[in-house]
């Protein structure tokens, strides 16, 4: 598997004088240039402008005034999130080669905290389901990276990128951060200003694929100290700099819904990971030896049907308005989407909101006596061909629940990558993360 090197780990020697952001960069660009023709994770690459940009970053580290931990750090952005000097095409071949002529919210953040922007990474039509792209997973050509955040968990996993951007509504990040080995972070619904990305729904958010805990937290918290969260939410909360690792004293081991689906190297790989946390003192419970997380786990059975009923009504517009356009405007799963939500109604859309918040009301009573919840990130290895992304069972828990979520590269199934997915409290994504850091760098 590619070494995935920490930016974090570079800026010493940027400080010393002995690197700097552009030889980082020419790395990141020869590692692109020898892998990016079978890999296919960019749709936009921006030499000269991030050549311009290292250099810029690195008169501010020789002068001792970085603008922020990630000055320097070369970033991919999900072309679902505008740019203002890169097409923004959604995934979609009829957006190709849009040109929006504005930052989203979390690009300008991070522009003034000196990353540079590298370049626009592939996602699936619309961060909905089906790839146009051919982008490839790093660790097995034949082998779909997952989505909707595809280009840019693969220049990741492929050491081309400490961190790119992507999105989460139900499985982008954190599954094709467990197919493409790296790590997958999605904080709490609304901590990161998601403004400018085509990524509407109402457990959407941004989020963050990275070579390690520590790379997906400093990206996180440069955006939130210059553009908050969400409007109306408070934003990421914690320390600028990543927390202190935290050994956690209990956990609860969740199959969730989509364990039937799971392979048996993925049950074999988790139950290898329980063994090692035990053997470190950690306690761990199951459904099968409490009955509170037996109730939660019956809770969360449909999570998967719920989110897609909610994102039917939510998906009314655009779909709608696409669908009455030019033909090519909308993918064959999108067609039908738009179709499906045709029979739902208003009452069936609040009245699947009031069990979503029940779901949370469970889960909140469940949580309170664990440090997080532990399970897969995806249902094992990811799968051969590239016209899907995989199965979205794991994972739509935590984006139906709302909270903090993390992937680990951690697991294998077969051979090949698969995440240790970490679960947290709402607006706790920092110890989230403190634990997830402890669990990395301990039980690997």
């Amino acid at each position: 598997m590619p070494q995935l090197t920490s930016f974090l780990s570079q800026t010493a020697a940027f400080k010393a004088g002995t690197s700097s952001p552009s030889v980082y960069l020419a790395h990141c660009l020869d590692r692109l240039d020898a892998i990016e023709p079978t890999l296919q994770a960019f749709i936009h690459i921006a030499r000269d402008a991030a050549r311009v940009s290292a250099a810029a970053s690195d008169a501010r580290w020789k002068a001792g005034k970085p603008s922020s931990p990630i000055d320097g750090m070369p970033i991919g952005i999900k072309d679902i999130i505008e740019t203002a000097d890169m097409p923004t095409g959604q995934g979609s071949p009829y957006w190709a080669g849009t040109q929006t002529r504005r930052d989203a919210a979390s690009v300008q953040a991070l522009r003034e905290a000196g990353a540079i922007i590298l370049g626009k990474t592939t996602t699936t039509e619309y961060a909905s389901m089906e790839p146009f792209h051919r982008t490839t997973n790093p660790h097995d050509a034949k082998r779909t990276p997952g989505g909707s955040s595809s280009g840019s968990a693969a220049a990741v996993g492929a050491g081309i990128l400490p961190v790119a951007l992507g999105t989460q509504v139900v499985a982008s990040a954190l599954r094709p951060a467990s197919f493409c080995g790296c790590v997958g972070f999605k904080p709490t619904y609304g901590a990161l200003n998601r403004s400018g990305s085509y990524d509407h729904l109402s457990q959407s958010c941004t989020g963050l694929l990275a070579a390690t805990p520590g790379d997906a937290w400093i990206v996180a918290s440069a955006i939130c100290q210059r553009v908050g969260g969400d409007p109306g939410h408070p934003g990421l909360l914690g320390p600028l700099m990543p927390p202190a690792p935290r050994k956690p004293a209990r956990l609860a081991l969740l199959e969730t819904g989509g364990w039937s689906k799971t392979t048996p190297g993925a049950r074999a790989a988790l139950a290898a990971a329980r063994k090692k946390l035990e053997g470190q003192g950690i306690a761990i419970a199951d459904r099968t030896s409490d009955p509170d997380i037996e109730a939660f786990e019956q809770a969360i059975a449909d999570a998967l049907a719920v989110t897609f009923q909610i994102f039917d009504w939510e998906f009314r517009w655009p779909l709608a308005s696409f669908a009455k356009g030019d033909p090519k405007m909308l993918g064959r799963v999108l067609r039908q989407r738009q179709a499906d939500s045709a029979s739902v109604t208003v009452d069936d859309y609040r009245a699947l909101l009031a069990r979503r918040a029940q779901i949370r009301q469970r889960a909140a009573w469940a949580a309170q006596r664990f440090d997080a919840f532990v399970t897969l990130a995806a249902t094992g290895a990811a799968p051969l061909g590239l016209t899907a992304t995989g199965d979205p069972a794991m994972t739509v828990t935590g984006s139906l629940l709302g909270g903090p979520c993390i992937s680990l590269p951690m697991l294998t199934d077969d051979g090949l990558p698969l995440g240790l997915q970490l679960m947290g409290r709402p607006d706790e994504d920092a110890d989230l993360v403190a634990v997830a850091e402890w669990v990395f760098a301990n039980t690997k």
